[in-house]
C-alpha cells in the first residue's frame, strides 16, 4: 500500500491495518525542500554477499605469491538476513526531535 497526502491519524491507521495483516506499507510526501518517506515491510528476509578477501602476508610485498593472491577471485558466502521493521506510530513516537536542525533555517 502506497500512500501520499493523507492526515497522520489515516496514515496511522492504515499502517496497523497493513503490519496486522502482513502487507508492506509505505507512505511520503514533499513540501518544497522537505519532504520524508516511511516504509514498513514488516519481517523483511533477504540474502547479503558476503566477499573474503584474501590475505597477504605483511612482509610480501612483490612475487609470485602476491600476485596469485591479486588473480584469484575472492570467495563469496551468501548471508541469510532479517530484519523487523517498526510500525508509524512507534517511529512517530520515538522521532521526537529536541531541537530543530540548522541545515531548516538555511533552506528557508
Amino acid at each position: 500500500v502506497c500512500l501520499t497526502c493523507c492526515s497522520r491519524d489515516v496514515m496511522v491507521k492504515i499502517n496497523q491495518i497493513c503490519h496486522k495483516n502482513s502487507v508492506k506499507f509505505f507512505t511520503g510526501d514533499v513540501f518544497g525542500y522537505h519532504g520524508y518517506m516511511f516504509a514498513d515491510l514488516g519481517e523483511h528476509e533477504f540474502v547479503e554477499e558476503k566477499t573474503k578477501v584474501a590475505k597477504v602476508s605483511p612482509g610480501v610485498e612483490d612475487g609470485p605469491d602476491t600476485k596469485k593472491a591479486k588473480l584469484d577471485s575472492p570467495e563469496t558466502t551468501m548471508v541469510k538476513k532479517r530484519v523487523v521493521f517498526c510500525q508509524l506510530k512507534e517511529a512517530l513516537e520515538k522521532a521526537a526531535p529536541k531541537r530543530i536542525a540548522p541545515d531548516y533555517f538555511l533552506l528557508q
